[in-house]
C-alpha cells in the first residue's frame, strides 16, 4: 500500500515535475475499484492534496488549480504540435499582448523565424484577430523597448549569402561609439541600434558581431548593461540555440514561474524539425547534462513521452 500511495502521489506530481502520469493513474483506478478505504487512506496521506475537515477530506483549492496545469500540458503540446506554425506564432505573440507573456516571446519569434515564417505568422495573426502584429505591439506595450519590438516584427530582412563586410565593420564601430556615449541605460531607443538590429539581414549582424568582439576584446552582449530586450534580440540572431537551451533550462529551474515553465512546450514544439540536434548538443555543453536525461527527470506521463519523442530520443 505504501509504494501504491507514493506512486499514485507522484503521479499527480505531487513530488513535482511537469504533467502528470496517467497510465499509473489508469492502473489505481483499476486495482483499486471498489475499494473506497484504500481512497480514503489515500487523501489522509496526501497532505497539501488534502486537508481534513470535519468527517471528510476536502480537496485544496490551490492544488487543484495546479493539477488543472499539469493535467493541461499533454492536451496543448498535442494541440501545439496539430496547429499550423504560422497560427502557432500568431497566437503566442497575441499571448504577449493580452495574456501576460514576457515580451522575450516576440523577440524569440521575430528574430529566430525566416522572413518568410515571420511574414506567414503576421497574415496569421491579422486573419485571426483582425489587428496586425505591428500595431498591437505599438499599442500595447508602452515599455521603452516597444520601437525595437515594432522594428523586428516589421522586419522582413534578406536570407542571401551577400554580406558587405566593410559596411559589417563600420556598424560594428558605430554601435561601439553609440553604446560608450548613450550609456546601457538609452540603447534601447537609439534610431541607429534600432536600424541596425531590426534591417540587416542575419548574416550581416553575425558579422557585425564577430566584428564588434574584435574591437573591443569582449562580445557585444556583455556592453548592453541590463537591457534584457537587446540582448536577448542578439542573443536569438547570433546565437539562438544557445537562446533556447537556455529557456528550456530556466523552465527546470526551482520556483520557475508560470510563462518560463511554458517556455518548455514552445521552444521543443516549435524547433523540434528546425535544430533540435543543435540545442541538444549545446544544452549539454551548457549544463553539463543531456535534455533528455533533464526531461526524463523533471516531467511525467503522455506529457514526458511526447517531449522525448520530438526531440528524437
Amino acid at each position: 500500500m505504501a509504494d501504491e500511495t507514493l506512486s499514485l502521489k507522484k503521479a499527480f506530481s505531487g513530488h513535482g515535475g511537469f504533467g502528470v502520469d496517467e497510465t499509473i493513474m489508469a492502473a489505481m483506478v483499476t486495482k483499486w475499484r471498489k475499494q473506497p478505504d484504500q481512497k480514503s487512506r489515500f487523501r489522509s496521506d496526501f497532505s497539501g492534496f488534502f486537508t481534513k475537515i470535519g468527517s471528510i477530506e476536502k480537496c485544496e483549492d490551490d492544488y487543484l488549480l495546479r493539477l488543472k496545469t499539469e493535467f493541461s500540458r499533454f492536451k496543448n503540446i498535442m494541440v501545439l504540435w496539430l496547429m499550423h506554425p504560422w497560427e502557432r506564432d500568431a497566437r503566442w505573440m497575441h499571448h504577449v499582448m493580452h495574456k501576460s507573456y514576457p515580451f522575450t516571446v516576440i523577440v524569440e519569434i521575430a528574430c529566430t523565424r525566416t522572413s518568410e515564417e515571420l511574414l506567414g505568422a503576421k497574415r496569421a495573426y491579422q486573419a485571426l484577430f483582425n489587428h496586425s502584429v505591428e500595431e498591437d505591439v505599438a499599442y500595447h506595450i508602452k515599455e521603452s523597448y516597444s520601437k525595437l519590438l515594432v522594428g523586428l516584427v516589421s522586419s522582413f530582412r534578406y536570407e542571401g549569402p551577400q554580406v558587405d563586410n566593410d559596411m559589417a565593420k563600420w556598424e560594428a564601430k558605430a554601435l561601439g561609439n553609440v553604446i560608450k556615449s548613450s550609456g546601457s541605460g538609452k540603447l534601447i531607443q537609439n534610431e541607429e541600434v534600432i536600424r541596425i538590429l531590426t534591417t540587416r539581414s542575419k548574416r550581416h549582424l553575425k558579422a557585425t558581431f564577430k566584428h564588434y568582439k574584435e574591437l573591443h576584446g569582449k562580445p557585444i552582449e556583455e556592453d548592453l548593461g541590463a537591457n534584457l530586450c537587446l540582448q536577448e534580440t542578439v542573443k536569438c540572431i547570433d546565437k539562438p540555440a544557445k537562446y533556447f537551451s537556455e529557456a528550456i533550462n530556466i523552465a527546470f529551474k526551482e520556483g520557475a514561474d508560470k510563462p518560463s515553465k511554458l517556455s518548455l512546450t514552445r521552444v521543443i514544439i516549435s524547433r523540434a524539425d528546425v535544430d533540435m540536434e543543435e540545442i541538444k548538443e549545446t544544452y549539454h555543453k551548457q549544463f553539463g547534462v543531456k535534455l533528455e536525461d533533464m526531461i526524463t527527470k523533471n516531467t511525467h506521463g503522455h506529457y514526458k513521452d511526447t517531449l522525448l519523442t520530438l526531440i528524437g530520443k
